[in-house]
């Protein structure tokens, strides 16, 4: 498997204010979807910006062993910044693996590459780290299968590794999704790529969009309108023949909302953070910290194959316990670990509604959230699916955090101790790797006291 077996713990101390000025990283879902369709369309897709993490050079890796060509080239229009070009096979054009596509830690990159698969006339057996080995796949193969793909091999309860076989000949489906879940949507819209007619999706809420978005950037036909109070319906039609194209990746707004929550938390700080995008899907974090008194300033905004973006100024802020509503789960998922260290330091009570989708994360996110705040003196209570925080002004800390292998836990562990009263230790920090290879390093130059 990918990563190593020796851990890496850590400790992080109250710091002095955090200032500076940072990119984070390219966003890890732009990054695995231009990979992934470069490697489906005809020509050279340029990708600048895309995230060196873990998790998408396996995406990259598993795209070679499909076929497609995958270079990394130095030098680009930002000084060292790397460019990535993809020369790829084309719509259905996936060849048989040598061996099995290994995802490490990336349930996203592992989902899509099996929307891609299920609709080419192969058979490829898809495996991860024992975290991603742990998470259910099964609501991703089941729409396939209706396509006409077949799982001829599966670990108990459909679980990695997993081999999938592709339709020979691929059905258009209309889909109704139980969750409204991007993984899902994309997985079902790429394996009808290789299909006949029209494939589609219909959402209970509007989940992220960078799929659709991106499709139309390489060439596809797809159509999305509303259906009902918040649900989508998106349609694509099948057998088109995508062009390479040139992708810049926006900064992720989920690995800004490290740096930002620190920045919130800790007396003084004032920073600001380089072209994070701002896509409304994406961005429920940035609405629900602004309710909770939260000083975030946006500035230079542009827009890159259909993505917007701007710079944030982000200043230290007196915040107040708020009520998040369920339906703006969707926009902010990956998130909701860093908000509760937040709601921590904030003075009243944080109710974040409707978080069933944390229980299929890279690990318990629900559960684990709750443990990480406990072990550091935060009072905090589960309700269904509901999570409810505390807040008291200040984090006690001094607590030992079991990660569980998820690199969100580490990294919102970390935060909290640049701002709690004693030093908060995390058991392993290996696994930011996965999304945020500079983390560490870069909180470091904010000001953060890491030992």
């Amino acid at each position: 498997m990918t990563h190593s077996s020796q851990p890496s713990p850590l400790e992080a101390r109250k710091s002095s204010p955090l200032n500076g000025r940072v990119r984070v990283p390219g966003d890890k879902s732009i990054s695995h979807r231009a990979l992934i369709l470069g490697a489906l369309a005809v020509g050279e897709t340029r990708i600048t910006g895309l995230l060196e993490g873990e998790d998408v050079l396996n995406t990259a890796q598993a795209m070679r062993m499909l076929g497609a060509k995958v270079e990394r080239q130095a030098g680009g229009q930002g000084a060292g910044e790397a460019v990535w070009s993809v020369r790829g096979v084309g719509v259905g054009g996936f060849a048989v693996p040598s061996g099995a596509l290994d995802f490490g830690n990336s349930g996203t990159g592992c989902r899509l590459v099996m929307g891609a698969v299920a609709g080419c006339p192969i058979t490829a057996t898809f495996d991860g780290d024992a975290s991603l080995r742990s998470r259910p796949m099964r609501r991703i193969v089941d729409p396939l299968a209706l396509m006409g793909a077949r799982v001829t091999g599966q670990s108990d309860g459909g679980r990695l590794p997993l081999t999938l076989a592709g339709a020979r000949d691929p059905l258009p489906i209309e889909y109704r999704s139980p969750v409204a879940s991007a993984q899902i949507k994309s997985a079902v819209l790429l394996a009808g790529l290789s299909a006949p007619g029209v494939t589609t999706v219909i959402e209970p809420e509007h989940s992220r969009d960078h799929t659709e978005l991106m499709l139309t950037h390489f060439g596809a036909d797809v159509v999305s309108v509303a259906d009902g109070a918040h649900g989508r319906k998106i349609s694509l039609t099948g057998q088109p023949e995508l062009h390479g194209a040139a992708v810049t990746v926006p900064a992720d707004p989920s690995s800004a909302a490290f740096p930002i929550v620190a920045a919130l938390i800790v007396p003084g700080s004032d920073i600001t953070l380089d072209d994070v995008m701002t896509n409304p899907l994406r961005t429920g974090l940035f609405t629900t910290l602004r309710e909770m008194g939260a000083s975030i300033e946006e500035s230079h905004v542009r827009r890159d194959a259909g993505e917007p973006m701007a710079r944030l100024r982000v200043r230290a802020s007196k915040l107040r316990g708020v009520e998040v509503p369920p339906e703006r789960a969707p926009s902010m998922i990956d998130e909701y670990l860093v908000l509760a260290v937040a709601a921590a330091f904030a003075e009243g009570t944080t109710v974040m509604r409707g978080l069933k989708e944390l229980r299929v994360k890279e690990s318990d996110r629900l559960e684990a959230t709750a443990a990480m705040l406990r072990v550091n003196g935060v009072k905090v209570e589960i309700a269904g699916d509901d999570l409810i925080v505390e807040g008291r002004g200040h984090v006690p800390g001094g607590g030992l955090v079991a990660t569980h292998m998820d690199h969100r836990i580490a990294m919102s562990a970390l935060v909290m101790g640049c701002a709690s009263d004693v030093p908060v230790k995390v058991d392993d920090t290996a696994f930011i790797a996965t999304s945020f290879p500079d983390f560490i390093p870069m909180m470091q130059r904010l000001g953060a006291e890491f030992a």
